[in-house]
């Protein structure tokens, strides 16, 4: 019979019983059913002739209980994490039909392409002009617009000035000025957009504005129609 460096006798059923649970917890994590199995072990095979004393008895018993209230504190902050962002998730749902503002009514322009964007009309238009901008908020190009109706609307812009020369490639920015039916005017940006539907994939959430999908997490400001 061995002794082991605490003075205590191992025998071969202790050695066998470490050595299950090392087989059984290869990445060796204990949780509180381990320590409670080590403890039935140390009085299982405690020297006869000096058992273990009350007092640590005791103290491995309240370490244990702690040790099992930090787990179930776990798994609740768990399910409480996973419950809140199934709630912010499907809040996005509330938002269909109102209007988004991604905050930038940035386009881009690559050399030898043409730039492709939208514009959000809310009531239909009689006539107006869609207006390039470079950073400096100078319009470097008008393209009229004739009878619109109210929607997402799609346009294209072939990369020139008001002088027809192409332009560098870069970041511009498109608004519109227009004239309603009832003879009053209003404005238009790229980035504003009524919100169509709500997908969610791999646990984010994006909102379909015009004809593209972004994430809800862009999105600046949401107003009323």
């Amino acid at each position: 019979m061995a002794i082991d460096a605490y003075g205590k006798q191992v025998t071969a059923a202790s050695t066998a019983a470490a050595a299950s649970s090392t087989t059984t917890n290869p990445n060796s994590v204990l949780g509180k059913d381990d320590f409670l199995k080590l403890l039935l072990l140390e009085l299982k095979y405690q020297d006869p002739t000096a058992p273990m004393d009350s007092e640590k008895i005791l103290s491995q018993t309240s370490q244990l209980a702690t040790l099992e209230s930090a787990e179930n504190t776990n798994k609740s902050l768990a399910t409480l994490a996973t419950s809140l962002a199934a709630s912010a998730q499907y809040s996005g749902i509330s938002a269909i039909g109102k209007i988004a503002d991604t905050g930038s009514n940035a386009i881009t322009l690559a050399t030898g392409k043409t730039s492709d964007f939208e514009l959000y009309f809310p009531t239909d238009v009689t006539s107006g002009n869609v207006n390039i901008m470079d950073v400096n908020g100078k319009v470097i190009k008008a393209m009229p617009i004739g009878a619109t109706s109210a929607g997402v609307a799609k346009y294209s812009w072939d990369g020139t000035n008001s002088a027809n020369a192409k332009v560098d490639a870069g970041t511009y920015y498109a608004e519109s000025t227009y004239t309603k039916a009832d003879g009053t005017s209003g404005t238009s940006r790229v980035g504003l957009y009524p919100i169509e539907s709500i997908k969610f994939d791999s646990g984010k959430t994006y909102a379909k504005l015009g004809s593209s999908y972004i994430d809800f997490s862009m999105i600046k400001e949401i107003t009323a129609q």
